[in-house]
């Protein structure tokens, strides 16, 4: 377990080393399957995806890094939530290994104007993340209720109980376009269901132990999508 109170150098320190290990294993799924450096879809989509992702760490950093440590956190404690992410590695993995197959292959042939529309929805869903992040500092990436956490009412939390799932559906669900694929769409779709468990059980942890979220669920409706679910 990462300690949130960890001093400024430290922190740095430990997404730098996330980052070391991070990225080329990104840049081994992506560009080993297609076999050549010569992807220009994965070049762009890296650049709009690590970017911006470097700079809300400075900024996270900088401004909340007890945030940002709670967000390096990666072990689960709930049982159904170590088995839900398990089950998430074979989709993720298959949606982004799968576009430097089609890519090596020649499966698909999506127009350059479907692919910059998915770059701008990868986008916008990398944005509605911040947002969340910005608006709850209690956003940790496992499944837990910590002293002194609070029921988050306001900005995207009043229109759906989990907005950070929607915006990752979107980057999620966009990614193979993007990347020049449409065969790849079919294992990024099966994120969905997964991430639907997830909020289920997550749902279950937090009635049971955040004072005021039952309210809340009472106020706020829906979990996901407004007027669906």
């Amino acid at each position: 377990m990462v300690n949130t109170q960890i001093s400024q150098s430290e922190l740095i320190k430990l997404v730098g080393s996330r980052l070391i290990i991070g990225i080329p294993v990104l840049l081994l799924i992506i560009f080993l399957p297609a076999g050549t450096f010569a992807y220009w879809e994965a070049w762009v989509y890296l650049a709009i995806l690590l970017i911006p992702m470097l700079i809300v760490m400075i900024y996270f950093i900088k401004k909340t890094p007890e945030f940002l440590a709670r967000r390096m956190q990666l072990k689960e404690k709930e049982d159904e939530q170590k088995i839900i992410v398990k089950l998430a590695l074979i989709p993720f993995l298959l949606a982004f290994i799968l576009p430097g197959i089609d890519k090596r292959l020649g499966w698909s042939n999506v127009p350059i104007l479907i692919i910059v529309v998915a770059e701008i929805l990868v986008c916008i869903g990398y944005i509605f993340v911040v947002l969340v992040f910005k608006e709850n500092q209690f956003a940790s990436r496992i499944i837990e209720v910590v002293k002194g956490q609070k029921v988050i009412q306001s900005g995207p939390y009043r229109i759906v109980r989990h907005p950070m799932y929607l915006g990752t559906i979107l980057m999620y669900v966009s990614s193979p376009l993007a990347l020049g694929s449409y065969w790849a769409i079919i294992p990024a779709i099966f994120i969905i269901p997964i991430l639907v468990a997830r909020i289920i059980n997550e749902e279950k942890v937090l009635t049971k132990k955040l004072e005021g979220y039952s309210a809340y669920k009472q106020k706020t409706r829906y979990r996901l999508i407004p007027g669906i679910w």
